[in-house]
């Protein structure tokens, strides 16, 4: 384990108000920053900055903008609470951010490596860790890499934090609160969702954090996409990543195996390389290292249906290696007994050789080990867009300027997964859209500066 980022010691007001918010059963959030009003809030006045969105991205530049000191943030969100994506994302492991050295951290995030590096050195790891620190959260760095909250710390707990936090700073959530479109040079259009009423609102600045097109139940549903086409902003189409992909197994496997994982095991495509676990399910294949590799499988697919990923099975042996062991198998023995005794390699390799490979090439021992450290596997296709952890495509970087900001639409920001691009899973995600959020904050504060 890494070192653990402490929680920083808060006052006895801070700790009772939070205790209070933190209460077992009570609501998130009602209307906006009030805890439990039982009116809906009344937009009186127009904010200084409006931030369409209520994930972290739009969250954080949120928390920056008014901890500047510039009044009249709002936050408008769809939902009935903001932070849905991230409290579902965190059901799976709460992973913030990544420990790894700065120097790995931008490759992760391929073609717009230079661009990232560049919001990493603004809002880098280290400081999200620190935010949450000062928020009452601590995190630390496991085996892997990945940087978590400590035990006892839920995705909720921070989020709650987060949000009182907010209120203190005097920001406001407008909740159930959709954005319908731009209006004149600044305005933008709303709709109330619980009465219907539509209203316009003329901030000084904007940023659009709707997310991308993934999970749609919590928000992030990409509907925004003719909203920014009306003012003649493209899109790249939107593309599964991290997902699972998909197999044409027989009949006979599918019911042998189920799902099944397969450990310690090394995944090609193309150039592309990835080693970790795989869960083999009905349709296909998933896990950590199918998520990586997600990029070249889309590339692979344009070119051929199916595309051919590779498995090594036994990655830590050389070739050579492999092929004595397989040589001095006793003869006559099964396939099973074989592949557990020689190679430790039990069910469900066998079925999965059978399902893949002909008898004949099973009986060759030179063959065998070939299919052993180059299995292919025939990829049909990618899972659904709504069921991928994330999406490729969005607003391209060249519709926005180095801070953010839409070239069509002065004063309008973006920061997110809107933005056309991708990372893997491990805490690069989040980190990607804290760091753009962050980013994006800055640039609207010298907009606000200079205008």
């Amino acid at each position: 384990m890494g070192p653990t980022y402490a929680a920083r010691p808060q006052s006895a007001e801070t700790s009772r108000r939070r205790a209070l918010f933190l209460r077992p059963g009570l609501p998130l959030f009602c209307f906006q920053f009030c805890g439990c009003s039982a009116a809906p809030f009344r937009l009186t006045q127009h904010p200084t900055v409006a931030i369409i969105g209520g994930g972290p991205s739009g969250l954080l530049a949120a928390q920056h903008l008014a901890e500047a000191g510039v009044p009249g943030v709002a936050v408008y969100e769809a939902q009935a609470t903001p932070g849905r994506k991230f409290l579902v994302a965190g059901h799976g492991g709460f992973n913030l951010t990544n420990g790894e050295p700065a120097a790995h951290f931008g490759p992760r995030y391929g073609a717009r490596q230079p661009e990232f590096e560049r919001f990493l050195a603004y809002f880098s790891p280290g400081s999200l860790r620190h935010w949450a620190a000062d928020l009452g959260i601590a995190t630390y760095v496991g085996s892997s890499g990945r940087v978590f909250p400590t035990p006892e710390h839920k995705p909720a707990h921070l989020l709650r934090a987060w949000l009182q936090r907010l209120e203190a700073l005097g920001a406001q959530l407008h909740t159930r609160h959709r954005w319908l479109g731009f209006e004149g040079t600044h305005g933008l259009r709303l709709r109330d969702e619980r009465t219907g009423t539509e209203l316009r609102i003329e901030p000084r600045t904007t940023l659009l954090a709707l997310g991308g097109a993934s999970w749609a139940k919590t928000g992030s549903d990409g509907q925004w996409v003719p909203l920014l086409a009306d003012i003649g902003v493209s899109s790249v189409p939107f593309e599964p990543a991290n997902c699972g992909a998909e197999v044409a197994w027989s009949p006979f496997f599918r019911e042998k195996v189920g799902r099944a994982p397969l450990k310690n095991l090394a995944l090609r495509c193309g150039p592309a390389e990835a080693r970790g676990e795989v869960l083999l399910t009905e349709y296909g294949l998933e896990g950590t290292p199918v998520y990586a590799l997600t990029p070249a499988l889309r590339a692979a697919l344009r070119h051929a249906t199916p595309a051919p990923l590779y498995l090594n099975l036994k990655p830590d042996l050389s070739p050579t290696e492999l092929q004595a062991r397989l040589r001095q198998a006793r003869a006559g023995r099964s396939l099973p007994d074989m592949l557990r005794q020689t190679l430790k390699l039990g069910p469900p390799v066998p079925t999965l050789l059978r399902e893949l490979a002909t008898p004949a090439q099973l009986q060759d021992p030179a063959q065998l080990a070939q299919l052993l450290q180059n299995l292919p596997v025939p990829i049909a296709g990618l899972r659904p867009l709504d069921e991928a952890i994330s999406t490729a495509g969005g607003v391209p970087f060249a519709e926005v300027d180095e801070l953010l900001m839409l070239r069509r639409r002065p004063g309008t920001f973006v920061a997110g997964e809107m933005l056309d691009w991708e990372a893997p899973t491990g805490g690069y995600l989040l980190q990607g859209c804290f760091s753009t959020g962050a980013w994006a904050a800055q640039g609207m504060r010298q907009w606000l500066d200079k205008s």
